[in-house]
């Protein structure tokens, strides 16, 4: 191991004894050791075969010794029993401007949080502005320091993503140059994370088009140009293709760049079948194209109802369309009403009526306020006097308003063993309750499906929130038995949210069917503490449809006297 090595793990054993809050003159030394070894004239091997390294000035015995160690076996145990003793995404965190291993040591101990993803979350709820040595200015440093990071990480949140390729179409809509365009991919199909762009378009001058694209402010570098095919790579970070083809061929192109890979293969097959090939130019009959207008047409052809674009993953899709059994999905128009609103009461920006204005202007017609209960410090978590305050607050504004109407809820933690947060005489205050995981998520898969299917158990437990606890390219979900804990909501009646933030976006897609079959009711909800954080009901509006929902498996798509006598029902 070279004397760049040896000195950069030196320098992070002083961060990480740093962020272990170790005596500052060991770090001290750890660290003055980095620089004196990378500074050293000559080679390494020769002061640590003359026995030389020991007498440098800055490096004793202890520090020689796992120089020499480093050296010879290209290993350290020392190095490597501090490293597993730190979750790893805390080195990710130092990598932002402005953090160091003091408040990556703070962020850690008072907030819990071990990876970017975590943190990014954290600075959306604005838990950072409280927190000592922070605020909001540091907060909004921080979040401009993730975004640069997280351009070239490879993944992305669609949330990140449908913005920036929406611009992008629309300005080669103006264009003059384009007949039709579309945006295709993942994308289309609502995938919670993506990698790229996939933008569909027809004109009659590619080339035109192709220089036309090439020249937007968007693009960083431009990969490979042609006529049917342009690759770039844009300032946001990910990879964009640009596909022209003639108007004619662009039902079938934009069929097969929407995918997914599954579908269109079980779609060749049944082609086949029929003697029908499938490519992105086309259907072909004896290598004649069948002409279609539309992608209606495209599945008319291979004896298919439409199947939406949420739904091309190839999970039963096909059959169903044959059959003319494909739901009739969800719409945004659908949703009376937003569940899971935060506040000024615990770590939401807005006061109570400021968020139901918003919401009203939106066109919804009631909302649910939802804070975080007393075992979230972390976000202020509302005390009993907090929540008669709130409760009096909401009966006030219920009765000066009478085309829109307020809920009275709580975001309750679900303790270790199950149980929710409060004592009964105070959950039956609440409209519903919103039972929720926000500690002790390393639990056995056992012991966490026990836990979730306790605190199904409890009549007051309403909504079951955020189910797996994940965070979209930060936070995996924690082990747990999905499909009994679905069964248990289904013979309980309980709802499961579908979080709309998008880095949770949890229930996952995959699930939902299989609760959906079982008769299981979803709460689509914004865990909004903003207004901007209303809007997150687009993005678990496609997860919703992604799962196959129609609006009679949501429950705020209810109007409010059916939502309210729902609840009343699920407590007797």
């Amino acid at each position: 191991m070279d004397k760049k090595e040896i000195s950069r793990i030196l320098e992070e054993i002083g961060l990480m004894l740093e962020l272990k809050g170790e005596n500052p003159f060991k770090i001290k030394a750890y660290v003055n050791g980095a620089r004196i070894v990378e500074l050293l004239e000559g080679d390494l091997k020769d002061y640590i075969k003359d026995g030389k390294i020991e007498g440098i000035k800055g490096i004793g015995k202890a520090l020689s010794d796992k120089i020499v160690e480093l050296y010879e076996t290209g290993r350290l145990k020392y190095y490597e029993e501090l490293k597993s003793s730190i979750p790893s995404g805390i080195f990710d965190i130092m990598r932002i401007p402005g953090i160091g291993p003091k408040k990556a040591k703070t962020l850690y101990e008072k907030l819990d949080i071990k990876s970017i993803g975590e943190l990014e979350y954290a600075c959306k709820e604005n838990r950072l502005i409280t927190l000592d040595g922070f605020g909001e200015k540091t907060q909004e440093k921080i979040l401009k320091g993730i975004q640069e990071l997280k351009k070239y990480s490879g993944l992305f949140l669609y949330s990140y993503v449908k913005p920036i390729a929406e611009e992008i179409k629309e300005r080669l809509m103006t264009s003059s140059l384009v007949t039709k365009c579309e945006i295709a991919g993942s994308l289309r199909r609502k995938k919670e994370v993506v990698k790229d762009i996939d933008i569909i378009a027809s004109a009659k001058e590619p080339m035109k088009l192709m220089d036309y694209f090439t020249e937007l402010e968007q693009i960083e570098e431009v990969i490979s140009k042609g006529e049917t095919k342009t690759s770039v790579r844009l300032k946001a970070g990910m990879m964009m293709d640009l596909r022209v083809v003639e108007e004619e061929q662009f039902p079938y192109a934009l069929h097969h760049f929407t995918g997914s890979k599954e579908h269109n293969t079980a779609l060749r097959h049944r082609a086949k079948k029929m003697g029908i090939k499938i490519n992105e130019y086309g259907l072909f009959r004896d290598d004649e194209l069948i002409k279609c207008r539309d992608e209606k047409d495209f599945f008319n052809v291979l004896g298919l109802y439409y199947i939406p674009p949420e739904l091309r993953e190839n999970m039963g899709e096909i059959e169903a369309a044959e059959k003319g059994e494909l739901p009739g999905l969800i719409e945004y128009g659908d949703i009376k009403g937003l569940l899971h609103i935060h506040t000024t009461y615990s770590d939401g920006s807005l006061s109570v009526t400021e968020m139901a204005d918003a919401a009203k202007r939106m066109g919804f017609s009631y909302i649910g306020i939802s804070d975080h209960s007393r075992s979230a410090f972390y976000a202020n978590g509302l005390k009993e006097d907090d929540i008669k305050r709130q409760i009096e607050e909401i009966d006030e504004y219920n009765l000066r308003s009478k085309d829109f109407k307020i809920l009275k809820g709580i975001e309750s933690d679900i303790l270790p063993d199950g149980s929710l947060d409060y004592d009964e005489d105070i959950l039956s205050l609440f409209d519903f309750v919103i039972a929720s995981i926000h500690s002790n998520m390393n639990m056995s898969r056992d012991k966490m499906t026990d836990r979730l299917i306790n605190v199904l158990k409890n009549r007051y437990t309403t909504i079951l929130g955020h189910m797996t606890a994940r965070i979209l390219l930060a936070r995996e979900a924690c082990e747990m038995d999905i499909y009994r804990i679905i069964d248990t909501a289904a013979k309980k009646n309980k709802i499961i949210e579908i979080n709309s933030d998008p880095q949770r976006l949890d229930l996952d897609w995959r699930y939902i069917r299989y609760a959906k079959e079982r008769g299981v009711k979803f709460a689509i909800n914004p865990d909004a503490h903003s207004i901007e954080g209303l809007n997150n009901i687009a993005y678990g509006l496609g997860i919703a449809r992604k799962g196959w929902l129609e609006a009679k498996d949501v429950v705020n798509c209810m109007n409010i006297t059916e939502l309210r006598d729902y609840f009343g029902k699920q407590k007797k």
